[in-house]
């Protein structure tokens, strides 16, 4: 059985490529042959697979994962103290964005800008 990674795939579409370990070609793999359970693969993800030659190349008939690729988001995020502090700025800004709102108007450009990047930023933290 051969082994390879995940090079690309896109769960929306359904498909990606592995590269074959043995001579570095690119395997295509549908979402109908990932494993029961598995909805999208992440590049850098060892697997074995069993392919066939199809139409148009090489195609995956069978697929294993190995184990799960590291996540480079969950490497990046922030420390848990420096969090706490984005959190209570996350909190404040949110609390003056409420006052404005029941006064009956929305927040200037700039603070919704300021909104909008802390939290993007702590849900990118969260969901790492």
């Amino acid at each position: 059985m051969p082994r390879g990674k995940v090079k690309f795939y896109d769960a929306e579409k359904g498909f990606g490529f592995i590269l074959d370990d043995e001579d570095g070609q690119s395997v295509y793999v549908h979402a109908t042959n990932l494993p029961d359970g598995v909805t999208t693969l992440r590049p850098g993800t060892r697997v074995d697979f069993d392919m066939v030659d199809g139409r148009r190349g090489p195609q995956v008939l069978a697929l294993q994962l190995l184990e799960p690729a590291p996540s480079i988001s969950r490497a990046r995020r922030q420390k848990p103290d420096e969090m706490a502090g984005m959190v209570e700025d996350l909190i404040r800004l949110l609390d003056d964005a409420s006052n404005g709102l029941r006064q009956g108007r929305y927040p200037d450009r700039g603070h919704s800008q300021k909104i909008a990047t802390v939290l993007r930023a702590v849900a990118d933290n969260f969901e790492a």
